[in-house]
């Protein structure tokens, strides 16, 4: 094989003369009479070949060149020369040309199902899923691996230059309950166990705080048997993050300084100092604790507005649980967006309006109420005869200008906020104010979401949660308040606020993390609150528990997900876009059609029997 000298995207007019060789894909090719013009890519770009028998091609290499299509891989030595049919300013080797003297053809391709290129229409994800070896080829998927590789080789730099020690973590593990479904693997030489893969390095990177580490990084990989979405996938990548003797403000510091470096070197942009919001705010202003600051389309409580009013609807849930305390409880609320009327335009017609109602359904409410002030003043359309009574209050709370419409959600504080923050993010794609991240279309809005809860109750159970995971320290002005809380089982406990914080990036999170418990006694109380006796603590936990006993230092953390954090700088909304070889909706790899049946003996082997039997022939799956 002729081996290469030089890539297909090195190439200048500086080479002119230059004896080199090249070896790629046919990119395209074109038969001009007596000369025939290959486009030779590789994953450095394209370079234009010659095969000119004035220039000495003889007739075999010209047949040779002939027969040439697209995706077929050779190798060529050629001379360098200025490109006769003009510059190609697209290309950075477009002022150059290879005359081609040596044509080696190292695999002929089978008619592709699609070509690698970015130019026409792609075909279905499917098609691509199945072939990714080509879909990589294509340029955009070039680029992609190549960002994903920079922002590694930063995030690495980054952290070794700050003292911290890349450990790997393992990923056979003990099965622990973090809130997901776990993918479990039998343990053949002991019947009847398993190992899970981490959903996390959690603990592991806990007890390396209380081994000494100090500082500890990782680029891991981790699951979850959940079903992929278009920002998650069962199978992804963290960059997980551990330090010592530190509080929130030193983590969250050092956590900054690595978004504002992997950004500024990647994407050329300076982040300016991270605006910090509390949860509470988060809930109370945009309906999520993820928000997406671009755009306005804020929230606002008008519960004591629409006390006033005689519409059935905003009684009724505010009548709901009115003893119990507001935050975080099942008290009746109402909650209004105003869309400006500059920003709807024509667009939020009463046909889409109409389909809100049956959006926030999902989330548990009951409706939408819309109505619209007109160019007089008025209310009108929707439950505009109940609101216009209380218009001046109404109008002042939402700071109201001719034209905007008003949309009301009412129902109890958890369900109203979390279906009209939903609400407000449908809204915002339908009048086309989210813009495109990055340099070319709207801003990078970075902020920290900080002050979780440390628990929650289970809507179906009743019993307390653990917002984050149950290894979060409380805030530290909030320990003795938990303790004593805890003790009985307060209702105060909702109150209690956690030492957590995530990064959020244009409504989503790209990093989360907390200040971890390190006092035994605390952590005992938090699997005591979360239901769990001191026997089964023991039974999942007592590697942990021990651990803390024999001088663990305070240590806090967090993990970016790398996936995401790619997927913001390429300005792409699809997780699987920015993985080389992702599953589908259903966690299923097209490529290599797993998953799959394993043979009868090799179940076996593991002490494992299927119960699954397939449907009869025609039945539904």
């Amino acid at each position: 094989m002729l081996i290469r000298t030089h890539t297909c995207g090195q190439l200048r007019d500086t080479h002119v003369g230059q004896a080199v060789t090249l070896n790629g894909w046919v990119n395209s090719y074109r038969d001009h009479g007596n000369l025939v013009f290959i486009d030779l890519r590789d994953r450095y770009g394209l370079t234009q070949l010659v095969f000119d028998p004035d220039d000495g091609a003889p007739p075999e290499m010209m047949e040779a060149a002939d027969k040439l299509r697209n995706e077929d891989v050779v190798a060529v030595t050629g001379t360098v020369r200025i490109r006769r049919g003009g510059e190609n300013p697209k290309l950075a080797t477009g002022k150059v040309e290879v005359v081609v003297a040596k044509l080696e053809v190292l695999n002929k391709t089978e008619n592709p199902p699609f070509l690698p290129d970015d130019l026409g229409q792609l075909p279905n994800e499917e098609i691509r899923l199945r072939h990714r070896y080509i879909d990589l080829r294509r340029p955009k998927m070039q680029a992609i691996l190549s960002m994903r590789h920079r922002v590694m080789k930063v995030t690495r730099d980054y952290f070794s230059e700050n003292g911290f020690l890349e450990v790997e973590t393992p990923i056979l593990y003990k099965s622990t309950p973090e809130g997901a479904r776990e993918f479990l693997v039998p343990c053949r030489n002991v019947p009847g166990t398993f190992y899970a893969l981490p959903q996390s390095p959690q603990l592991f990177k806990q007890i390396l705080m209380v081994s000494g580490a100090d500082r500890y990084m990782q680029i891991c990989r981790c699951f979850r048997d959940e079903d992929p979405r278009a920002d998650r996938q069962a199978e992804f990548s963290q960059i997980d993050l551990e330090m010592s003797f530190v509080r929130r403000e030193q983590v969250m510091q050092m956590m900054e300084g690595f978004v504002r470096r992997l950004w500024g070197e990647v994407a050329g942009y300076t982040v300016p100092p991270m605006q910090r919001m509390a949860y509470r705010e988060c809930m109370e202003r945009f309906g999520i604790d993820r928000p997406d600051t671009r755009y306005g389309l804020e929230i606002t409580d008008i519960s004591a507005v629409a006390a006033r009013t005689d519409f059935k609807v905003f009684r009724d849930a505010l009548a709901k649980h009115p003893d119990a305390r507001p935050f975080y409880s099942k008290r009746g609320y109402v909650k209004a967006m105003r869309v400006p009327a500059a920003q709807a335009g024509d667009k939020l017609t009463r046909k889409v309006t109409d389909g809100y109602s049956e959006f926030v359904r999902t989330f548990g409410a009951g409706g939408v109420a819309v109505t619209r002030l007109n160019a007089s003043g008025v209310f009108e359309t929707g439950c505009a005869k109940f609101v216009e009574p209380v218009k001046a209050d109404l109008v002042a709370a939402l700071k109201l200008e001719p034209g905007d419409f008003v949309l009301i959600v009412a129902d109890t504080y958890a369900v109203a906020t979390k279906a009209i923050g939903e609400l407000r993010q449908r809204v915002a794609r339908d009048i086309g104010v989210v813009p495109r991240p990055g340099a070319e279309g709207g801003p990078w809005n970075f902020l920290w979401m900080i002050d979780p809860p440390m628990f929650e109750r289970n809507k179906d159970t009743g019993k307390w949660v653990a917002l984050h995971h149950p290894f979060t320290a409380p805030r530290d002005d909030q320990q003795e308040a938990f303790v004593a809380a805890a003790e009985d089982d307060d209702q105060t406990i909702e109150s209690i606020v956690s030492a957590g914080y995530d990064v959020v990036l244009n409504g989503s999170e790209i990093g989360g993390g907390s200040i971890r418990i390190h006092d035994r006694a605390v952590q005992s109380k938090v699997f005591q609150l979360l239901g769990l006796s001191p026997e089964q603590a023991r039974e999942k936990f007592s590697f942990l528990l021990e651990a803390l006993s024999y001088g663990a230092p305070p240590h806090g953390g967090v993990a970016f997900g790398l996936d995401r954090l790619v997927m913001h700088l390429m300005g792409t909304d699809n997780i699987r876009d920015v993985i080389a070889f992702p599953k589908t909706q259903i966690g299923a790899d097209l490529l290599t059609r797993a998953p799959s049946q394993v043979p009868e003996p090799q179940l076996k082997e593991v002490h494992i029997r299927s119960t699954w039997t397939p449907p009869e022939p025609g039945a539904a799956r």
